[in-house]
Formats: structure tokens, sequence, C-alpha cells
């Protein structure tokens, strides 16, 4: 096991050149034999097949002893019995592991597959494993049975495959404070980042909400701070429960004591070495986070000396940190770093360091003295001496820190990895690789798998570029790689958690390992993957359905015309409010609609699984009237509105500024911090016609036209569409656009589509005011 550890480390440390220019031109195969994600950097079809049964060895070198009794295990399924492992060569009907110290990369392996034999060729175990899910992947999904004397048919198309990753940080992260989730899950989810050749999983093991990690010299943090009451995020959950089970709170961790209901759970240090070695064996490195110094309210309840002010309370926008001015909170740092030290082989630690309300320190005596003391001019600075001084006490322990990228605020070291997540500062990476650190990138655009999924998430993860613009080449060779974060206020089962997690996961590997863009062909492959993921009980979610807006407008009549988005699919719908189940009536041919309605429309697949239910809404109308546009100019109006406002209605009636625009768009020099946007004129249409709107926010937004409202998207919320109908006049029309930004970055996007078309973008001419 050290071994493997030591190969999984050293693949962490590597950084490739090559990674930020390669592309490759290598043409796909499309055959059905070889839906493989991600895809190979080179795969050549052969003529012929190998069968695989009980004659069949396992033929290896020692280095591979490993590799060999895990593709042991993985082929049991298709004899039923296990096959014939050893080092002795043998002529026909083998599949041998054979070391390669050619290969230049840990993770590369070559693939050969004839009629007569199977030859995988490594540098290391880890290539060699890489290899072998390879195999997994082209073997048919029947071999996830795992049942003990299950038969399967294995045959593996003839072809030879050349193979390597082109980023060594292909991560995933997984929250498990917020809602906490059990060992068995983690070992799939690992399972799952081993099949899509992901080589990290990054775990948030403690936040406000919950401290998930037992820490032996502090018994409290997870006999009491691993427990709380239901708070709001889980009401919004058991709200959204009624209509979806998937946010039912898991029963599995909720407890009953001192007479009340507390939700939590945490990991041993014994359960934890267990998730590790599982981790371990499929050469998948664990990146433990323990978030300091904001985030630690469930620390600091049970030990009130590390706030600066004795509180576990709430400021303005964070909680309040542990006190980087006094002694003692080193000292539970360190013995809190100490034992993860010794628990997590891996060779970086995550300080977390994001999110900082620093208002305690600044009222601080004790702080007002370290600063003096250290020319510290302002707070950010003093978090960087925080962050330095832990990175100090990580490098004396053979450890290498990550932080969030907060960390660049107040100045670091160039020896610190950067993780980089806020979307809205896009120089930061940049500054990051010039200042020589090496850098993950995990922008919460498109990287945040825990926003709510819609049409643009999977193609908007497939071609994001991990490679910032304005980074030179020898720059961008710091950029090391990326991950998709799953943070879980509002994912409290694991099904939620699969349902948010896939298919997007598939859409990085391949960004990742290949970065080589061909949708159609990936989306052709992830066709069949879904099989596989039903075998192995993963609640993904089902592909889009297309062909209506959520608000349908009609004058005389509307048809619903939806086709399954896969072969083997049903469509099946209700009109009475329910839920569709397997027992409602199926969509089997476009549906003629002639009064208002509403219809509740989901996919299932051949399993039984349902998608997401679309609620579709029809409404009957007259065409809207126009309005004369002679003596209107082109353009909108806008009025800003700096401020936190929690929907449009909360926007506050005096403006900051009024300018004219030429379209909804939002001029640079508002879009930062928090604000609201008011956009008043006209929309002057072409010809009469029903008018579908594609209103993309991040916040939220509302749009009227004419006073009526088209599509409501309020909130605050990640990047997400909402669409409406409604049936115009030719001429201009009244247009109102409402949208709020909380800060972090926003997205405003409007398009529209009219007698069937595909949605495009507004044009220009069309604005009026």
């Amino acid at each position: 096991m050290n071994t493997r550890i030591i190969v999984s480390s050293l693949l962490l440390l590597l950084v490739i050149g090559a990674c930020s220019s390669h592309r490759g031109n290598q043409q796909v195969n499309n055959s059905p034999r070889f839906r493989i994600i991600p895809y190979p950097q080179q795969l050549k079809a052969q003529q012929g097949t190998f069968h695989i049964n009980t004659e069949t060895r396992i033929v290896h070198t020692t280095i591979f002893s490993h590799e060999a009794e895990m593709l042991r295990l993985l082929l049991a399924p298709v004899t039923g019995t296990s096959l014939a492992v050893t080092e002795t060569e043998v002529p026909n009907n083998f599949i041998a592991l054979v070391q390669d110290a050619t290969l230049t990369h840990p993770e590369g392996y070559t693939l050969e597959i004839t009629p007569h034999h199977v030859i995988i060729k490594a540098r290391s175990g880890a290539g060699a494993f890489r290899a072998i899910e390879t195999i997994r992947q082209l073997l048919p999904a029947d071999i996830e049975a795992r049942a003990a004397g299950s038969r399967v048919e294995a045959v593996l198309p003839a072809t030879h495959i050349t193979d390597y990753p082109v980023y060594n940080w292909r991560g995933m992260h997984l929250d498990v404070s917020r809602h906490f989730f059990s060992t068995d899950y983690l070992k799939k989810f690992i399972d799952l980042l081993a099949l899509y050749k992901f080589n990290t999983l990054h775990l948030h093991l403690t936040d406000d909400q919950g401290w998930r990690i037992e820490i032996k010299k502090y018994p409290k943090l997870t006999e009491a701070g691993a427990w709380r009451e239901l708070n709001n995020q889980d009401s919004s959950c058991i709200k959204k429960s009624a209509e979806n089970p998937d946010f039912v709170i898991d029963p599995k961790h909720i407890i009953q004591r001192d007479g009340k209901t507390l939700y939590g759970g945490f990991y041993t240090q014994d359960e934890m070495r267990e998730i590790i070695a599982f981790a371990s064996d499929r050469h998948i490195t664990i990146i433990p986070e323990i978030d300091m110094p904001g985030h630690m309210m469930a620390a600091i309840r049970e030990y009130p000396f590390l706030s600066c002010t004795g509180e576990a309370a709430w400021g303005k926008l964070f909680s309040t940190p542990i006190c980087p001015c006094n002694e003692e909170t080193y000292r539970f740092a360190e013995d809190i770093f100490t034992e993860i030290f010794a628990l997590f082989p891996s060779p970086y630690v995550h300080l977390g360091a994001d999110e900082v309300e620093k208002t305690s320190w600044g009222k601080a005596d004790a702080c007002q003295t370290l600063m003096q003391k250290n020319n510290l001019k302002d707070l950010h600075e003093l978090q960087s001496y925080f962050v330095r001084r832990m990175e100090k006490f990580f490098q004396a322990h053979g450890k290498k820190l990550i932080g969030w990228d907060e960390i660049l605020e107040g100045g670091i070291s160039p020896s610190a990895m950067v993780m980089y997540w806020r979307s809205w500062v896009p120089d930061a990476p940049v500054k990051a690789a010039k200042n020589g650190n090496l850098v993950i990138m995990t922008p919460g655009n498109p990287l945040y798998f825990d926003a709510q999924p819609d049409e643009h998430s999977l193609p908007n993860v497939y071609h994001f570029d991990p490679v910032p613009k304005g980074l030179d080449s020898v720059s961008a060779r710091n950029i090391i790689g990326a991950q998709a974060n799953t943070w879980t206020e509002y994912i409290p089962t694991e099904e939620r958690a699969d349902y948010m997690i896939m298919p997007r996961m598939t859409a990085l590997s391949e960004v990742l390992w290949t970065h080589r863009q061909d949708y159609t062909s990936y989306l052709q492959r992830l066709a069949s993957h879904y099989d596989r993921l039903d075998r192995l009980n993963v609640n993904y979610r089902l592909p889009e359905l297309e062909g209506f807006t959520q608000k349908n407008a009609f004058v005389d009549r509307a048809i619903l015309h939806v086709k399954p988005p896969l072969a083997g699919f049903t469509l099946r719908y209700t009109t009475d409010g329910s839920l569709p189940d397997h027992h409602s009536t199926e969509l089997k041919a476009p549906l003629t609609i002639d009064q208002p309605l509403t219809i509740r429309l989901a996919a299932f697949t051949k399993a039984g699984r349902r998608g997401d239910v679309y609620k579709l809404e029809y409404d009957k109308q007259t065409y809207s009237p126009a309005e004369s546009s002679a003596t209107l100019q082109p353009g909108l109006t806008l009025t800003y509105y700096k401020g936190f406002f929690k929907n449009v209605a909360s926007i506050k009636s005096t403006a900051d500024t009024t300018l004219q625009v030429p379209a909804v768009v939002v001029p640079e020099k508002l879009g930062k911090g928090s604000f609201g946007l008011k956009y008043r004129g006209y929309i002057d249409v072409p010809e009469q016609g029903i008018y579908n709107f594609y209103f993309t926010c991040d916040d939220g937004g509302v749009l009227y036209i004419d006073d009526r409202l088209v599509v409501d998207n309020d909130g605050l919320h990640a990047p997400l569409q909402k669409s409406g109908g409604i049936a115009l006049s030719k001429g201009a029309h009244r247009f109102e656009i409402d949208f709020i930004e909380g800060g972090g970055g926003y997205t405003l996007e409007l398009m529209y589509s009219t007698n069937g078309s595909k949605p495009a973008p507004v044009p220009a001419g069309w604005w009026r005011k």
C-alpha cells in the first residue's frame, strides 16, 4: 500500500508543460464498440475480438500484483469464478500487465487487444489501473452486477490504445459538512471517480454546520459539533420533498438527544482509514479540508476561546472566525492538523481560508497589537499572516498547503497552491500562476455542481477550458488541472448528490483527460453509459426534454410534440396536478391543447427511473396589441440600484444611476458587487406570432411584456434558465426586466424563438425607448 501512496503522490506533484496547449487531432471512432469516456488520446480499431472465459489467465509482473487483483475482481462476473492470476507467461488467452519504463506519464498506458491476448503496458500501477478502467468500459454493463455466481458474456473489441491524461489534477469535491454522507456512499463515489479516470477526491470535512472527522484530542468536535438542530436550509429541503423524494432529510443521520431532534454524523478515524485505503486501491488521493479561519462555528461553539469575542455568531455575511491573534488558536489548529497529517497520506492538505468575516479582528486589541508588531497594514494581511504561519507548520510536517483564492488578497508565498473559485475575480488565477503558484481551476460557473442543472449545464462543462486567458505558455504550466465542487446546503440525500453530479462529471473527465472537444461524439458515447449507471445504482439526471417552454402561450391551439430523449425511454404525463409515475398516461403522439391547461411531464428509463418533472402551463391568449414605434428611439433605459436584494420586489425605490443601453446588457462599471437593475422600453417585433423567451439569470430576474408576466426567474440562485411565451401583434410592446445580483458574479442572458425556431439572441434592432 505504501508504494501505491507514493505513486499517487508523485503524480500530483508532476506538471506537464503541454497541458495548456494540447488539443490533439485524432478523429474519434464512433463505433458502438468504443463508447469510452474520457476518450483515449489514440485509438486504432483492429479486426476481431478477444473472448474472456474460464481458461483466461491474468499474467503480471511483480510490481502490478495489486492491479492484477483488481482486474480479477472486476472480471469475476464473467465466469462466476475467479480467473487464475500468475507471474508465469502463457502462450495465449491471457491478459498481461507489463511494466514499460519508456512511457513518460505515470498514469499513461498502452492497451493492445487481439483475438489471442490483451496486453497492458504502463510505467506505474496508476497507469495500469487506468487501463483496467478502460477495459471495464469496453465490457458490457452487466459486468457491474458484482453478484456472487453471476455470469456475463465478456467480449473485448480488438484495438490498440495509447493513452495518458493532459492534466494531472483531475478532481471532484464533496461537502460532507452541510449534509452528511455515509462511508458506503463515499466508496460508491470513489468507484465512479475511478471509472471516469479522476485521481483526486477533495473532502470538505468541517464548516459552520458540522464537524465530520474525529479528532481525539478535542472529542467535543464530534460529540457535539457533528450534530445540529434542523436549520433553514433543511426546512427548504423538507418543503421541496413534498414533490421530490430526493429532498427528504436522510433519516439515517437523525438522532434524538436530550429531547431534541438532531441531524448529523461523523467519520471515526478508523472509518476514514478504510475510505482512504479504498481510494488508494484505485489510485485516488483524498485531500482533506479543515476550513479555517472562517467557517468554524461548529468548533467555536464547543471551544469558545477560539474566537476573539468568545462567541459563535454571524456577522454581516459570514460567521465569526477563529482569532489569529491568540496563541491558543495556533495550538488548537496545530493539534488538529497533526492528527489530520497522520491520518491522510496525501501530500496536500486544504486550509480553506475563504469567506472570512474579519470584523471581530478589527475590534480586538490583541489583533491591533499583533498587526503593529508585524507591520500588517490591514485585515487582509492579518489573514495572510495566519495562512503563512500555518503553511510553515504544514511544511515542517512534509505537507503542502492549498487554499481558496482569497489567500491571494494579502499576499502569499509561491509554494502555496491556489484553488480558484470566484468567477467574478477573473484575474486571480492569472496573478497566482504568474506568481509561481500551482493553480487548480474550480470556477463557480460552470464547475459548481450544486447549481441546479439545466439544458446548458452539460455543454458548459464540456467546453470549459482550464487555462484562463491572459497567461503566457510558461505561466500556463502552473494550471495543473481542475475539479468540480459540490456544496450540499440543499443536497440532503445521496440520491440528490448523484443527480447533481451525474452526468456532468463525465463531461469534466473528458476535459481533463483528453482535452479534445467533440461534443457530438461525447453525447453519443454518453448515451450508452446510462445503462451502466443504472446498474451502479446512480440516480443520474436524465437528458433534457425539448420542444416546449415552461409557460406556453397559444391563440387557437397548441401542439405538445416531445420525443423521448433516448431510445427505450418513455414519456408520461398528468393534467390533475399530480406527479407522473409509471402508471400515468404515456405521451406517444403529439398532444393538441385548445384550453388553458397545466401538464406535468417526465421521461422514464427502461429501469423505471424518472427524470425531471416539467411543469408546462398553457395559457390561451389573444394577440397583445402593439403601439406605434414612430417616435421611439433605439435602445433601452437602465436604472441601477446599489445594494443587496433577496428578490426583485425588494429593490429600493430610489435609483443610484440611470443611463441608456443598446440592449439587455450590463455596463462593465455596474457589474460588480451586489446590485439591482431595471430595464424599461419596448420590444418591436417584425410580425405577429407566439414569441417564446429564454431568460437565464444569476441571481434572479423577472420579465414582463405589456404588463404580463412572461418569465419568473426570481430569487438568489446560480445561473438558471426559465422560459415563457406570449402572443404578440406586429409592432412595439412595453418591455420590462427587473434583475438582482447578490454578489459573486452575475449572469444575464435573454434569447427568443418564434414559430418553432431555435433560440437566438434578440436582434439589437428590436429595442426601443
